[in-house]
């Protein structure tokens, strides 16, 4: 941490008391590490709508893409303490970054205090209906029949690349990798009969399964999904699979717990907001349950699984 940071945090933790109080006394900057538009986007700004509503002061989105999100995440570790610079991330790529970035300007861990889990929506494991499966051990009994078959992602290093090589380790099987740029590109691979496999997101394939396009082997939380619940866990079949596109709230490392926790109790009022209800079901998401002290929890062991596949992978960055 630099010193003129530290002097101020130190000021800021002891003036906590009065400033809990009165957080949010000005506009408060919610940073988003990718493009406007995306769903991460658009739930990010949903939420500081509803933030706003729910505190009476302005909750306002900045977007800072590049670099897999480290861009955003680097000017949020550099910012001040004090809870009027937020950022709304992936919780995936973010702990993801750890390893497979050879040079990164801040600590994955060290430089940020995790708020809440705003929002999270499983992804869907698909495949073509010509290959006569329907489950996950069915494919995976196939992949073993017929090695090398392809799968489709969103990019190297993306979270729908790293959990199928995850597939793979826990079950041995062998598939050949194509990266596209985004999830479409992968799903389309499978319904042009180009790849075997491909993580999707419940909007991107539940209408092409509907019309018999494609099928859903299983979803990646550890438990069933609400808009899809006739669609079975992965972990049903490889016990402890369980990861998805989770969005969370952070601060930068230091920033006062008072205040913290004021954040965290002004995201519970905004998740009841009818709007962002709306918006969420809309895009396949909830909003989290875990607690600031889980969440911080599960940033740590994310960093240790994400990073154990990304070595094995042997995928890094510069």
């Amino acid at each position: 941490m630099h010193l003129p940071r530290l002097v101020a945090t130190i000021l800021l933790a002891l003036a906590t008391g009065a400033g809990a109080q009165t957080y949010p006394a000005k506009p408060v900057k919610i940073v988003v590490p990718w493009p406007p538009g995306g769903v991460s986007d658009v739930l990010a700004r949903t939420l500081a709508q509803a933030m706003t509503e729910a505190s009476g002061q302005q909750f306002i989105v900045e977007n800072k893409p590049g670099a897999g999100g480290t861009l955003g995440m680097a000017q949020l570790a550099k910012s001040l303490a004090d809870g009027y610079t937020l950022a709304a991330s992936d919780v995936p790529s973010h702990a993801i970054s750890a390893s497979l970035y050879t040079k990164m300007p801040y600590d994955v861990l060290a430089d940020f205090e995790p708020i809440a889990v705003i929002a999270g929506s499983p992804m869907v494991l698909v495949t073509q209906p010509s290959l006569n499966v329907r489950s996950v051990a069915e494919f995976i009994q196939l992949a073993r029949q017929k090695p090398g078959m392809a799968y489709g992602s969103s990019g190297n290093g993306s979270i729908t690349h790293l959990a199928i090589e995850r597939i793979k380790q826990l079950t041995g099987i062998e598939l050949q990798h194509v990266p596209f740029k985004g999830t479409v590109g992968a799903v389309s691979s499978v319904l042009g009969g180009d790849a075997a496999l491909a993580f999707g997101t419940i909007p991107g394939v539940v209408p092409h399964a509907k019309a018999g396009k494609l099928v859903l082997l299983g979803s990646s939380f550890a438990k069933r999904f609400s808009q899809i619940p006739e669609v079975p866990p992965i972990a049903e079949t490889l016990p402890g699979f369980d990861m998805g596109f989770y969005t969370a709230l952070f601060a930068p490392a230091g920033t006062p717990r008072d205040i913290l926790q004021r954040v965290y109790a002004i995201t519970g009022k905004a998740f009841a907001n009818p709007r962002l209800k709306e918006v969420y079901a809309a895009s396949a998401a909830e909003p989290g349950t875990m607690s600031s002290a889980e969440l911080k929890a599960t940033m740590a062991a994310e960093v240790r699984s994400w990073g154990d596949v990304v070595h094995k992978v042997g995928l890094k960055i510069d």
